[in-house]
């Protein structure tokens, strides 16, 4: 190789090795700002109930699907009754037919050559024309009637769809707050038994418990922190899954407003009466019985018989113009009515019949069970809201009866009046008090919800 060649070579394998050092030195100056400003992010939005529930009436596919499915059956009203009026269509034909060697008059002056087809009338043939044709029956009657009960139970479908989404909405928002309070109420616990570990090694040290007091307490931290893990996993799953309804990414961070302090709960004839008046099950079985009851109009009406009209105006006409030769007027209108009496159909109607009147028998028996669920929820519902709500203030009684339990345990095995697993056990008690009181919170707010939804107050 030429010196020159070895030059070149020698240049190129410098500048391999210089150009990345080059980079991670420009890398290395450059002003901090820039990757400041990159990585900030914004602060997690605080999101109220409300504001929790909106973002899941848009986001939940379960509710989109109700909300289409009542539009569709909306629109199947209209287009049951659009059936019924008389509808209207503009016709234009071309008609073309060899001719069979002879003249005929064809329905104009003069002769023409006469079309191979005698069901034509002459060998071009023009059409345009406007048609309006109407059919009356029973059965369109009752189709429409029937259409818009399906498009009312539909409609308190939907109802029944929302509400039950703001109770699955409820529970979760409360039950994020239920889990946030059980990781706080853990991490409590936790910080209690490492001091209560520390306090027993130190008594060790100075020779004044036993090195079983060590183990107790060095078992019950162990413990304790299984708990903390366990409930912080808890309250991630619980987050993830309220998440999954109010964002994109349902990692994205956020937090969530304190509820405000529940009303007292009014008095159960006043929510009874809100209940049958404003419940979307009950009226959606009502609509259902009412669509059944069509459906055997419309089966009946088979035995009747049916109308149909029709009104043509336009040109038919072997030329597309107003008048033909010999000022012929091909411009005009033709009208027929007719009249279709049923006969004979192998029973196939009486069977539709009986069909309709199944499907009816079951639908009365659906509105009777709804009404007797309507019932039993409103009495269930109604007594676990107040006996949840009484049992909050005695689940905070708990915790401070086991709080103070704690302090004077604690107390009396630093004077050497108690054991380590008095302690503990206090210890233990104290945690099961303060995850009680935030299970009682949050079976106190869902049965509230539970009891809103039933009567519409959500």
């Amino acid at each position: 190789m030429s010196r020159s060649g070895l030059l070149a070579r020698g240049c190129t394998v410098l500048f391999v090795c210089i150009a990345p050092l080059c980079a991670r030195t420009a890398l290395a100056e450059a002003p901090p700002q820039a990757a400041s400003s990159s990585s900030a992010t914004a602060p997690a939005p605080t999101l109220t109930l409300d504001q929790v529930i909106a973002a899941a009436l848009r986001n939940d596919p379960l509710y989109a699907t109700a909300v289409a499915t009542s539009g569709s059956a909306r629109l199947d009203a209209a287009i049951s009754r659009s059936a019924m009026l008389p509808n209207a269509d503009a016709h234009g034909q071309y008609l073309y037919t060899q001719p069979n060697g002879v003249l005929n008059q064809a329905g104009q002056v003069g002769n023409q050559a006469a079309p191979r087809f005698i069901a034509n009338n002459a060998i071009r043939e023009y059409a345009a024309q406007l048609l309006v044709n109407e059919n009356i029956s029973f059965a369109a009657l009752a189709d429409y009637r029937r259409a818009r009960a399906l498009a009312a139970q539909s409609t308190a479908d939907l109802e029944s769809a929302r509400r039950d989404l703001v109770s699955r909405t409820v529970a979760a928002y409360f039950g994020v707050l239920s889990s946030a309070e059980k990781v706080n109420v853990a991490r409590r616990a936790l910080d209690e038994a490492k001091a209560f570990d520390d306090l027993t090694q130190k008594l060790e040290n100075g020779r004044e418990v036993a090195h079983a007091d060590v183990v107790k307490a060095d078992l019950a931290l162990q413990q304790r922190q299984r708990e903390f893990d366990d409930a912080t996993l808890a309250a991630e799953k619980a987050r993830l899954d309220l998440g999954v309804l109010l964002f994109p990414d349902p990692r994205t961070p956020y937090t969530l407003a304190e509820p405000d302090q529940l009303a007292s709960l009014p008095d159960q004839p006043s929510i009874e009466a809100a209940a049958a008046h404003n419940n979307p099950d009950l009226r959606s079985a009502l609509e259902a019985l009412h669509a059944a009851h069509s459906e055997v109009l419309a089966a009946r009406a088979g035995y009747f018989p049916a109308l149909g009209f029709n009104y043509t105006y336009g040109i038919d006409a072997p030329q597309i113009a107003v008048n033909g030769p010999d000022r012929v007027h091909n411009l005009g209108y033709s009208a027929s009515a007719s009249i279709d009496f049923p006969v004979w159909d192998w029973f196939a109607t009486h069977d539709k019949v009986r069909q309709s009147e199944l499907r009816e028998k079951a639908a009365q028996a659906t509105l009777t069970n709804t009404q007797r669920q309507l019932i039993a929820q409103l009495d269930e519902f109604y007594h676990e809201a107040l006996i949840a709500s009484g049992q909050v203030a005695s689940l905070r009684t708990s915790v401070d009866t086991a709080r103070e339990s704690l302090r004077l345990t604690r107390l009396r095995y630093s004077n050497g009046e108690a054991t380590a697993l008095e302690v503990v056990d206090a210890q233990s008690a104290l945690a099961l008090a303060e995850a009680a009181l935030a299970d009682g919170i949050l079976r106190n707010h869902v049965a509230r919800a539970n009891l809103q939804t039933l009567t519409g107050t959500l």
